[in-house]
């Protein structure tokens, strides 16, 4: 169900390697993503607690991470209190310990945010090769060979 509202929600989409530059054009890539609105970036991320993983950073401006683009994934009517009172509410699911590259990812955070916002899913394209490695279940053939210059904390 699509939702109406008058203030934008903005997809934010960021490059993990320099590599994307060329798979981005193949509809491939590996990429982090945060949700936009009212002025504050929200994005979840590993870490070995149990406290929440998500986290609030300037628009566009992630760190560790290149900005590709922002898209336009629809509008809402929820205020800054109720933005945050939601977020307060997915903390208890998004614990940064839960954190997990195929299945519980950035994506897939940003996905659940957005849905719930405005009524639309992210991009098919964001978090294609996670779903890639959830179907083949060998995520090393989705991103192992991609990311290993990089170092990415994995919890299971």
């Amino acid at each position: 169900k699509k939702k109406v509202g008058s203030l934008p929600v903005y997809l934010n989409v960021y490059d993990l390697t320099p590599i994307n530059g060329y798979a981005y054009w193949f509809g491939l890539g590996i990429y982090h993503s945060g949700v936009q609105v009212h002025g504050v970036e929200y994005g979840f991320g590993a870490h070995e607690h149990s406290t929440t993983g998500i986290f609030e950073v300037e628009p566009k401006q992630c760190p560790g991470f290149t900005f590709r683009k922002s898209i336009l994934i629809g509008r809402t009517d929820l205020g800054p209190k109720d933005v945050r009172a939601f977020m307060e509410k997915l903390a208890k699911e998004y614990s940064g310990n839960s954190y997990h590259l195929i299945t519980k990812n950035c994506n897939h955070f940003c996905n659940d945010v957005c849905i719930q916002l405005v009524g639309k899913p992210i991009p098919r394209w964001v978090n294609r090769l996670a779903r890639l490695g959830k179907k083949t279940n060998r995520p090393s053939l989705a991103c192992g060979i991609i990311l290993l210059p990089f170092k990415i904390l994995v919890h299971r």
